[in-house]
């Protein structure tokens, strides 16, 4: 059963250096419709620094105040020249969070109309109208090129007052990406949440009062616990997590147990610092990993998603108060081919991480994708200390552009895993099935009732042309059933870069992370119109 994507609208944003340090470029990297890829020009107004300024004044725990614009001189931001972008909450008849909520809801309000405007606005009209046509949520990506901009809460845009956050909203899939990276490398399908949990060097300040033995426990007990409540009030059974802990192990104990090949969820809870190479880890007192290092390790592992309990995981390195690009290590780690990384852009109290930890996990135990599970969490968080309170704006979300979110398959209708020995002894019948080229007399028999598909030597079927990714897609062989009765059938999973095309006879079609019954007699192209035309045929007698 194939399982169709989400359509997708993914925006970058950039600073336009020849022009001035205000001046910008929004322009559109994916979007569901072709007429959709637009650019337009804008500047970043001041009145937008004042709020951003003000929101810091109010929520933020960092010592020294984030300035958007790179080169503005001291005076720019004094109260005397920059007063605040409405009244400061003087009179004691009126409520803070009500001050606190209006600050919130207009930096959103104002994020949202400089981001969509003019050719972006309508571009992300059409694709809204395409996602409502398919019934399905819209996937929105953001690409912040410019690092001044990375440190905003681009979380809380919303269209208008009353209006859910973007974030919040389940009409949308939100997160934040970056287009440089490594190609995503091909995942293992597993049936469960295996989750590493590291828990590293406290940070005194925060955790002074805490054990580590029982913070271990305490965090690894409630997403079990959360979950079996889960399972328990479900008609169904989501997926069931596995946690092993690991207290302030020494850079080798941690590689060691990655490699051990059996999670798919990475896990820090403890101290670290920013630098420009993603930052550093303090494992214990005397051992650290720096982002580079634990981007390389996850990415052989295959982790799928990697989270941060750490108010630096998503915030850029900086020096003299520049802003180093991609340099959080959120960036580093999906620019070296992580699926999904999860940090936070601030301090986060620990009652509220673990919170958004277990509504989190509840929901990815119910094989929603990442970003979906995010939103939910979120609004839990939202629930639970109500608008005014940013503790639902702190988690940030990136993920690989080339990445669907699938962290657990989805439950197939109708379809099954055929087992290679059939109940009894009996040996599983898998029909022969062969590619062949077209034109040419050259044939790639399927052994096995599976084929890999790339331009790395080790693939069953090599292809040396540049658009094929170095693992591209696999063929293989599974059984579905239909009522009462059973087919035989073979599917194609692409997993590359530039997805595979195919047609029958007729017109041709886009597969792209997707998976995708073939019928016999179907042709193929890998990576591009330009490629090998290749054809998929299931012989019609088998032999067992």
């Amino acid at each position: 059963m194939s399982r169709e994507q989400n359509p997708c609208l993914s925006l970058a944003v950039d600073r336009l250096l020849a022009a001035g340090k205000e001046n910008y470029a929004i322009w559109v990297l994916h979007a569901p419709l072709p007429g959709g890829y637009v650019h337009h020009d804008s500047v970043w107004p001041a009145r937008m620094t004042k709020q951003w300024l003000a929101w810091q004044e109010m929520f933020s725990l960092q010592e020294h105040l984030h300035v958007p614009l790179a080169g503005l001189p001291d005076e720019y931001i004094s109260p005397q020249i920059a007063p605040e972008p409405f009244d400061t909450p003087t009179d004691p008849d009126i409520p803070a969070e009500n001050y606190s909520g209006r600050l919130m809801q207009n930096l959103g309000i104002d994020l949202w109309n400089w981001l969509l405007q003019g050719s972006i606005r309508n571009s992300w009209s059409q694709s809204r109208g395409v996602a409502i046509g398919q019934n399905k949520p819209l996937r929105f990506r953001l690409d912040i090129r410019d690092p001044h901009l990375i440190p905003l809460p681009w979380e809380i845009i919303q269209p208008a007052p009353g209006k859910q956050s973007i974030s919040l909203n389940r009409q949308f899939l939100f997160s934040r990406t970056t287009s440089d990276v490594d190609p995503l490398t091909p995942q293992r399908s597993q049936d469960r949440l295996n989750i590493l949990l590291v828990l590293g060097e406290s940070d005194l300040l925060n955790h002074q009062s805490l054990q580590l033995r029982e913070e271990a426990r305490s965090l690894s007990e409630a997403i079990e616990k959360r979950t079996e409540e889960v399972n328990y009030q479900r008609s169904f059974s989501p997926v069931p997590p596995r946690v092993d802990v690991l207290l302030q192990p020494t850079p080798a104990e941690l590689v060691e147990a990655l490699e051990k090949g059996i999670y798919n969820v990475f896990f820090y809870a403890g101290h670290g610092v920013p630098a420009p190479d993603g930052g550093s880890l303090f494992l214990r007192p005397d051992a650290t990993i720096n982002g580079t290092e634990l981007a390389q390790v996850l990415v052989r592992t295959q982790i799928v998603l990697a989270v941060f309990n750490a108010c630096w995981g998503a915030q850029p390195d900086r020096i003299e108060g520049s802003t180093i690009p991609r340099s959080s290590l959120a960036e580093v780690l999906i620019h070296h081919g992580v699926p999904a990384v999860l940090g936070m852009r601030d301090a986060i109290a620990d009652r509220e991480a673990l919170s958004f930890i277990q509504v989190f996990t509840e929901a990815l135990s119910d094989r929603m994708s990442i970003d979906r599970a995010v939103a939910i969490a979120r609004q839990h968080l939202l629930t639970l200390y109500k608008f005014n309170q940013p503790a639902w704006t702190l988690p940030i979300l990136y993920m690989h552009p080339e990445f669907e979110g699938e962290l657990i398959k989805p439950l197939g209708e109708g379809i099954t895993e055929l087992p290679t020995v059939l109940p009894g002894g009996k040996k599983n019948v898998v029909p022969k099935a062969s590619l062949h080229s077209q034109p040419g007399d050259r044939v790639w028999e399927i052994q096995g009732g599976l084929m890999r598909v790339g331009r790395r030597p080790d693939n069953d079927l090599v292809i040396q042309e540049r658009w094929v990714s170095q693992n591209h897609a696999e063929i293989f062989y599974r059984e579905t059933f239909l009522g009462t009765k059973s087919a035989p059938s073979y599917f194609l999973r692409d997993f590359s870069r530039y997805g595979t095309l195919l047609s029958d006879g007729e017109n041709w079609k886009k597969v792209h992370h997707q998976e995708v019954l073939l019928e016999s007699g179907v042709q193929l192209k890998f990576g591009s119109s330009q490629g090998q035309v290749l054809e998929f045929k299931i012989k019609a007698s088998q032999q067992e």
